[in-house]
């Protein structure tokens, strides 16, 4: 299937995708911005892997250059599939981030129950 972009909006922010892999991947710098202050979403990015050293270390299984349409063509962007936005997100010490942290704990709270549950 080839790739095809969509553009999403999360509060009025814009966060570009493509599918890939049978997956959406989003673009990185779309996902700071839209739940950060960030003037400057490269430099955030930067900042937040040094901060997190696990992140960092991992940071190429998480992070992918892929091909995304832009207002001056196609131009290849880090993006991250839905996994990997979730683990960035824990690492984005802002209260915008603050609901989808809530929200993965008790995601992540009710599927150990349903293990638990079902032993």
């Amino acid at each position: 299937m080839e790739a095809h972009s969509k553009l999403i909006v999360f509060e009025d922010k814009s966060i570009r995708r493509t599918w890939h892999n049978k997956e959406w991947w989003f673009v990185l710098e779309d996902v700071v911005t839209a739940l950060t202050d960030s003037a400057d979403p490269k430099q955030y990015i930067n900042k937040m892997r040094q901060r997190d050293e696990l992140l960092s270390q991992g940071w190429v299984q998480i992070v992918h250059t892929l091909s995304i349409d832009t207002p001056g063509g196609k131009q290849k962007i880090n993006c991250v599939n839905t996994e990997g936005a979730f683990r960035i997100i824990q690492s984005i010490p802002s209260s915008k981030a603050e609901p989808f942290k809530l929200w993965l704990a008790k995601v992540g709270y009710e599927r150990v129950q349903e293990i638990e549950n079902a032993e």
